[in-house]
């Protein structure tokens, strides 16, 4: 039997466990199942493959996608680049790490958000989900800004987030986890009376299915997306890798 799993802090809010039983179920795939591995810390990982030797991959959400990095044999060229890892895969005791995030994105943002001219992106958030989106806004060759908390270089803070400036960034995207379930009322801090129907807003979280930063959106008659596109367009690259 081949294991696969999902590792993060807290797993109650996951939908890997469900969409890939439910992939093993429809697809007649009887020598795998996939299992939620919570661990107090990103180092504990080592302890889970000695105690799991039949685990032959694993995803890695929130808050060790960064953290996981140099507990890894090796880095695909792009984790490598983008510096976060949502998928790893186990053979022969050794460990890889991938990041399908960016894959899952950028294919989702293509079908979402038509090419314009002028077209710039405010990315919410500078964890490991977002620097899975900055590397695909580069490809896509879409310049985009950072806000955060506490901004990074260059970056800018809620704050500096005026009506005006929104004006000039017709797609916002969130990589944050504010207005995941249960805490839906909550949305990140912007002034969302500035939205026009000419903006795009692309929320990763995807519990709720609609969130309250898209809800802002609609009311302004802008287009909105949530994470699901994404997420399971990672999820079956992440099945791809493991079966390479």
């Amino acid at each position: 039997m081949r294991k696969f799993g999902l590792i993060g802090k807290k797993l109650g809010h996951s939908f890997s466990k469900k969409y890939f039983t439910e992939k093993f179920a429809r697809e007649g795939i009887h020598d795998a199942q996939y299992e939620l591995y919570e661990l107090p810390e990103a180092q504990a990982l080592l302890t889970l493959l000695q105690e799991e030797p039949e685990l032959a991959g694993l995803n890695v959400t929130v808050p060790y996608k960064e953290a996981v990095l140099p507990l890894l044999d090796e880095l695909d060229a792009a984790a490598a680049k983008i510096g976060a890892v949502n998928t790893i895969k186990i053979s022969e005791g050794k460990t890889k790490g991938y990041n399908t995030d960016y894959i899952g994105f950028k294919a989702s943002l293509e079908e979402f958000f038509p090419p314009q001219e002028q077209m710039q992106a405010l990315v919410l958030g500078t964890g490991g989900a977002a620097k899975a989106v900055w590397t695909a806004l580069d490809d896509l060759d879409i310049p985009f800004s950072t806000v955060s908390r506490t901004p990074t270089p260059g970056g800018l803070s809620y704050a500096q987030v005026t009506p005006e400036l929104l004006q000039t960034y017709p797609l916002i995207i969130n990589t944050t986890p504010v207005g995941t379930h249960p805490h839906t009322a909550e949305a990140p801090p912007l002034p969302y009376a500035a939205l026009t129907p000419g903006h795009y807003l692309y929320d990763l979280v995807y519990n709720p299915e609609e969130t309250q930063f898209m809800k802002h959106g609609a009311a302004a008659g802008a287009k909105t997306a949530n994470g699901l596109a994404m997420l399971y367009r990672q999820a079956d690259a992440a099945w791809d890798i493991w079966n390479r």
